[in-house]
């Protein structure tokens, strides 16, 4: 069985949420085989393995030294000399230009922002705001596919987890841009919002900059807090939660948009929630036709409501 090549982020010796996915996909294809960049620490491994990589290749830490070039050339690499029937990663902005980068160098295609994936390596994509499904296959070479997150369930499963350290000559054009410089975010207690399995978010409904009816739905969901472009523009709350097209794109288990309308641009980075909850007094609001559940009221009475009995609950 072909190896399936799976590019692993981790962040302080924890596995993303996302890896474990993309194992799960990668079994459908082949023998999953992940691909850590920098030391594979003992927990690293036992979440490998439980979820199913039959190998583990761990290549220098150095290669995080540089931008996005040396991982396309140890994918390109790997995937060369182990004859893979696919490279898989998630679709974040830096992978989807390492998996361009690293399709080139293969001569082949590349499927970016995929929510789904069958064993013939056949993607599903959601377009137009959701509104069209489409399916593509590469048709040379090795396919290189950036997977979103939250889109397919990760689901355990024994494997060896074989650990193998490889490395690469890295080309000069590759070392051409260095790292100079990291600065870590401060998350909080609140999960990453392209990974949360609960996504809040808040829109023009809102009001204003206080953003607290949203904040303490979600942290009572345990889930992270998104926002719309329209409360973006407005100054409420930070670019990096805004979902959207211009924005980030989310495909949580459930998704709860309070007081937002739900235009084009911002069902196209929600659309593939599992479930959609829509809280609007427009009883006309787009957002309320994709919705698997609308309340039609102020999110100001009935998200407090909500919140207060998720509470008692726990």
């Amino acid at each position: 069985m072909a190896e399936v090549l799976v590019l692993v982020d981790h962040v302080d010796g924890q596995v993303k949420k996302v890896a474990l996915e993309l194992l799960t996909a990668a079994r459908r294809i082949g023998e999953p085989a992940a691909v850590v960049v920098g030391e594979a620490t003992d927990g690293i491994k036992a979440k490998l393995a439980e979820y199913g990589a039959e190998k583990v290749y761990t290549a220098p830490a150095e290669l995080d030294d540089y931008v996005v070039a040396p991982k396309a050339e140890l994918l390109a690499t790997l995937a060369t000399d182990r004859s893979a029937a696919a490279v898989l990663l998630s679709a974040t902005a830096e992978n989807k230009e390492i998996a361009g980068r690293t399709a080139v160098k293969l001569g082949s295609g590349v499927l970016t922002d995929v929510v789904d994936i069958t064993a013939d390596v056949v993607a599903e994509h959601s377009v137009f705001g959701g509104a069209v499904v489409t399916h593509a296959k590469v048709r040379t070479g090795v396919p290189v596919v950036a997977v979103r997150p939250n889109a397919i369930a990760a689901e355990a499963a024994p494997g060896a987890a074989v650990e193998e350290a490889v490395s690469v000559e890295l080309s000069d054009s590759a070392k051409a841009a260095r790292v100079t410089e990291r600065v870590k975010q401060e998350q909080g207690s609140r999960p990453e919002l392209t990974e949360a399995a609960v996504v809040v978010s808040g829109g023009r409904g809102v009001g204003g900059d206080d953003f607290s009816v949203v904040e303490n739905l979600a942290d009572s969901l345990g889930g992270a807090v998104g926002a719309s472009r329209a409360a973006v523009d407005s100054g409420w709350y930070p670019n990096a939660f805004q979902v959207g097209q211009t924005g980030r794109t989310v495909s949580p288990n459930l998704y709860i948009a309070l007081g937002i309308s739900g235009a084009i641009q911002h069902r196209a980075g929600m659309q593939t929630s599992k479930t959609i909850v829509a809280v609007n007094k427009d009883p006309e609001a787009p957002l309320l036709e994709i919705s698997d559940f609308a309340v039609v009221g102020d999110l100001h009475k009935v998200a407090p409501q909500l919140t207060e009995e998720i509470n008692k609950r726990k």
